[in-house]
């Protein structure tokens, strides 16, 4: 009858129970109770069959008992809920800084390192429809792809556009760290956080990994470092004079670096060696960075006892109408 129903005071239902006993009384008392008449011959009472009211003569009786019933649930005072939230979602500020060096264009990722590492980044973001996410892109130098924003669609396809040869070729890390730092320096989110994503050794730019990474930890910002790249040697693609050629060359990622830069702001560094790994990682990051969302919640009650009332002395009428009208009795 109604969603979310409560009892103000439940401890009426317990007298329920007195109903069943009152239904086994009238059953007893009316066990042996027969219409008596002493005559000398009862032949001619043979063929006179039993009419409706023998059976409707127990309907006051059972009208009463259904109106106690309904009268001892109105006073256990019924009431129905209304629940409304009031959902705020403080979501978490990210920049994903991505090296964009030539090397990144390497094929021991399909289809290379650059897309797969744009095409498993943009599924982190699809996740996380809260935060507010920017983009940083370095090679020898670095600049902001993109500022922090929620319009996700707007990064997308600036992600689209991101391609190898941009800027000057080279890996400046610090660089890159840096940038990324001023974009969230003046962030007042509960959480910011760097992914940094890099295949090779720091050999550019004007500022210290480290030292970029003792400013962000003066800021309160977690970085997250990622090593992309497979073990040993990968196929790196070169213009020759017919056309694409591929030489195998050996993979450097220069890993205590990047776990230092890490461990120094209370990020973690991953080591990506395929495209499943990688998906793996920023799955790994999606659970360590969650929203944290702050749920109140408002409850509204309204009594419910009165439709029960109205029925229960309906039901008493109408058992006072029946007794002395239909089944009326003579003294």
């Amino acid at each position: 009858m109604w969603n979310n129903i409560e009892f103000a005071n439940p401890y009426f239902l317990y007298l329920l129970v007195i109903i069943p006993l009152l239904v086994a009384w009238y059953i007893f008392r009316n066990r042996n109770q027969h219409s008596a008449l002493r005559v000398s011959d009862s032949s001619s009472f043979s063929t006179i069959k039993t009419t409706w009211k023998v059976y409707f003569r127990h309907v006051p009786f059972s009208l009463r008992m259904v109106a106690l019933a309904l009268l001892l649930i109105a006073f256990a005072r019924p009431q129905s809920s209304t629940s409304k939230r009031n959902v705020s979602v403080k979501g978490i500020d990210i920049v994903i800084t991505l090296d964009i060096s030539s090397s990144m264009l390497a094929e021991d990722f399909r289809p290379n390192r650059l897309e797969a590492a744009k095409d498993v980044a943009l599924d982190f973001i699809s996740k996380r429809p809260n935060d507010r996410v920017g983009l940083v892109v370095f090679s020898g130098e670095s600049f902001t792809q993109c500022p922090l924003t929620t319009d996700h669609s707007v990064l997308k396809n600036l992600f689209d556009d991101i391609k190898s040869g941009m800027i000057e070729d080279g890996t400046a890390i610090g660089d890159g760290l840096a940038t990324s730092i001023n974009r969230l320096k003046e962030s007042n989110a509960v959480s910011k956080v760097i992914i940094l994503l890099t295949d090779g050794v720091n050999n550019k730019g004007s500022l210290d990994p480290v030292s970029a990474a003792e400013i962000a930890e003066l800021y309160g910002l977690r970085v997250y470092t990622i090593g992309v790249g497979s073990h040993g040697t990968a196929p790196y693609p070169v213009q020759g004079m017919f056309g694409k050629q591929y030489q195998q060359r050996k993979v450097e990622i220069d890993e205590e670096l990047l776990k230092q830069v890490a461990q120094k702001t209370g990020g973690k560094y991953f080591r990506a060696t395929d495209k499943d790994k990688l998906e793996a990682i920023y799955n790994e990051i999606d659970q360590l960075e969650r929203s944290k969302i702050n749920v109140t919640e408002f409850q509204e009650k309204s009594e419910e006892f009165l439709p029960l009332l109205l029925w229960a002395f309906g039901l008493l009428m109408l058992e006072f109408l029946i007794r002395n009208t239909i089944l009326k009795t003579l003294p």
